[in-house]
């Protein structure tokens, strides 16, 4: 958004664009308990799971959480960028995370340099190490098998290693597979994010103007018109009104009312058909 844009609308940032800062994020308390459960997770080590729908706003907590854990000084967050990584890839970006240099040619002295790592940053500094991961259903059966060896220390009785996973439907159904049942068997932390209520959605979208710098940049009809259309979906939430913010700056106006809502949602214009070539 131009900064023209940015001073007509009175809003810091585009309150539904990706760039909302995770301080401005609508959160619940539901997502405050799982973050306070995860942050004492984080002391013994284990896995946690974040699932739902596209879109219905696992992404979201796991910025929150990211942002939460930052304050907490004996812990040091990592966020996997790459899931469907190989394995030998996979190996490679943990020891940048966490800076351990990887020489060994084999996952178990991979695994091995891993764990010293973080025992190392254990014993010396308190640090209590934590993955982030996004879009876990990418992730292969055989990462997700080497991520509970990773955190598995003394025999298995002790977990040095706290797992994050957030992925859709699909993240669940492999992990009730019969290969993956002993990282099943380690999840010690559970979020579920279902459809929100209109209500929910309303309350989110006026947090994310006023976070923005302009709690009345929509009218309460738009509001609930929004909301009533979105399907208890966060994500087609921001989306449709991104699409209004984007139609009231080409248009220079500084409020989205009734006649941006028509104009935009309920009078999409018919994209013209490509003539053929004579």
């Amino acid at each position: 958004m131009s900064k023209k844009g940015m001073a007509l609308l009175n809003l810091k940032y585009n309150p539904f664009g990706p760039e909302v800062p995770a301080s401005a994020l609508s959160g619940s308390d539901q997502i405050d308990h799982f973050c306070w459960r995860i942050e004492n997770l984080s002391h013994q080590g284990g896995f946690a799971l974040i699932t739902g729908q596209p879109g219905s706003g696992k992404s979201s907590v796991l910025r929150i959480l990211h942002q939460q854990l930052q304050n907490a000084a004996e812990i040091r967050i990592a966020i996997l960028s790459r899931p469907q990584a190989s394995v030998a890839d996979f190996y490679r970006e943990l020891g940048d995370h966490f800076g351990v240099t990887l020489t060994a040619s084999n996952r178990w002295g991979g695994a091995k340099l891993l764990r010293q790592g973080w025992r190392n940053i254990i014993e010396s500094s308190l640090y209590r190490p934590v993955l982030l991961i996004d879009e876990g259903q990418s992730i292969s059966p055989a990462v997700l098998n080497e991520l509970r060896l990773l955190a598995s220390e003394d025999l298995d009785s002790r977990l040095i290693l706290t797992v994050v996973l957030a992925g859709d439907d699909r993240l669940v159904k492999k992990l009730q597979t019969e290969e993956l049942l002993p990282v099943t068997s380690r999840i010690r932390c559970r979020l579920r994010c279902g459809p929100m209520e209109v209500q929910q959605l309303r309350e989110g979208l006026k947090h994310h103007m006023e976070m923005a710098g302009n709690p009345n940049l929509m009218t309460s009809d738009v509001i609930n018109s929004l909301c009533e259309q979105a399907g208890g979906n966060f994500r087609t939430l921001m989306v449709s009104a991104n699409e209004l913010l984007d139609y009231a700056l080409r248009k220079e106006l500084d409020l989205i009312d009734d006649q941006v809502f028509f104009s935009v949602i309920c009078d999409h214009p018919k994209q013209p058909g490509r003539r053929g070539r004579s």
